[in-house]
């Protein structure tokens, strides 16, 4: 799907949802990684992370595609457009929009570090880098090392 594509889906979804024309920009964004789109009020464009349609299909691109219609339709209207306000999760109750998307298939593989203390043995599993030169063990004080995958 290309961007012209995904423009005339997401005027249909606004008109088919919202009973409202959409009139602005909707864009792939390769560099979005940790979100599924995104809603900037300044330019009047939403941005959509292409991975969702490849990894999660049609049906789940056009919940992500609801929820910034969301954000950008109240904005325009100069109401409460923010996740906390009541606005939008009114509006997003009344759409059937989702308020996050799912994690991505390929984004579940977590990587973690994993340590163990020198002298009383307990483990530690971690998703940042500790530096075992400044941290010790929570337990007994005692020098932390990396351990590999297998523990």
């Amino acid at each position: 799907m290309e961007d012209e594509q995904l423009l005339e889906w997401t005027k249909e979804i606004s008109r088919r949802e919202f009973a409202r024309e959409f009139r602005d920009d909707i864009r792939f964004n390769p560099r979005l990684r940790t979100t599924g789109g995104r809603y900037i009020p300044k330019e009047r464009r939403i941005e959509i992370n292409r991975l969702y349609l490849e990894e999660c299909g049609p049906e789940e691109l056009e919940g992500i595609i609801k929820h910034e219609l969301c954000h950008y339709h109240l904005h325009i209207e100069g109401k409460g457009y923010h996740h906390r306000d009541a606005d939008f999760r009114r509006l997003m109750e009344e759409t059937g929009s989702p308020r996050h998307c799912t994690p991505l298939p390929s984004s579940k593989k977590q990587d973690f570090h994993h340590y163990r203390c020198r002298r009383c043995g307990v483990t530690y599993r971690r998703k940042r880098r500790v530096n075992t030169d400044k941290y010790r063990c929570g337990r007994c004080k005692g020098i932390l090392e990396k351990v590999d995958d297998g523990y």
